[in-house]
C-alpha cells in the first residue's frame, strides 16, 4: 500500500526533486512551501512521514517539529528534516525537538530514500 509523503521546503527545486525520489519508491506525495501551510494541511490530512526543511517563511521547521510533537493527533507522525542548516547544534536541536532524522543538504538520494524507507518501516511496526 502507498505511503504519504509529506514535503515541506520553500526551494521548488528541492520540492521537485524530493517528489520524484518519493513518488519512484511507489509513494503519494502532499508538499507544503512553509511551515504555516504545513500544519494547515496536517490539520486536514495526515501523512505517513514528513520531510521538513528548516529555514522557511512564516514557521521555520524547529517550530512546526514542536508543535507537530506537542499535537496528540501527530505526535506518532515521523519527522525527517532535510536542511542546509548541518551544524551540530541546528542537528541537536532538531533532534531535541522529536525529529526522527536529519539530514543535511546538499543530500545524497540514496541516504535519503533509505531514511524514508527506514523510517516508514519503523512506524508501520510500531503502529
Amino acid at each position: 500500500m502507498p505511503k504519504k509523503v509529506l514535503i515541506v521546503d520553500d526551494e521548488p527545486n528541492i520540492v521537485l526533486s524530493v517528489e520524484f525520489l518519493m513518488r519512484r519508491e511507489g509513494h503519494e506525495v502532499m508538499s507544503a512551501a512553509d511551515g504555516q501551510a504545513a500544519l494547515e494541511l496536517l490539520g486536514k490530512d495526515k501523512p505517513d512521514l514528513m520531510i521538513l526543511d528548516v529555514m522557511m517563511p512564516r514557521k521555520n521547521g524547529f517550530e512546526v517539529c514542536a508543535e507537530v510533537r506537542a499535537d496528540p493527533q501527530l505526535a506518532d507522525l515521523p519527522i525527517l528534516m532535510l536542511t542546509a542548516k548541518g551544524r551540530e547544534a541546528e542537528r541537536d536541536k532538531g533532534l531535541s525537538l522529536g525529529a526522527d532524522a536529519y539530514i543535511t543538504k546538499p543530500f545524497s538520494t540514496h541516504e535519503l530514500v533509505a531514511n524514508v524507507n527506514e523510517l516508514l518501516a519503523q512506524n508501520e511496526q510500531e503502529g
